[in-house]
């Protein structure tokens, strides 16, 4: 995964509300999150899947930062 994806998601956290966040379940979260990212940045099916299990490892600290907001 590039730099440049992962900053991408992270900006994707930041600019989402947080309940949008808090209401989703883990794989609605992951999804969304996916096609958030993608919107504007193009990945073949192996980049997706990491950007999915980099997601899926880190949906607790994702929970975390919406619910500080």
């Amino acid at each position: 995964m590039t730099p440049a994806i992962l900053r991408r998601l992270w900006s994707v956290v930041e600019a989402t509300q947080a309940h949008t966040l808090l209401k989703l379940d883990d794989a609605s979260l992951v999804q969304w999150l996916i096609k958030q990212t993608t919107n504007t940045t193009f990945l073949d099916g192996s980049q997706t899947d990491v950007l999915s299990d980099y997601i899926e490892s880190r949906l607790t600290l994702i929970r975390d930062l919406a619910q500080e907001r």
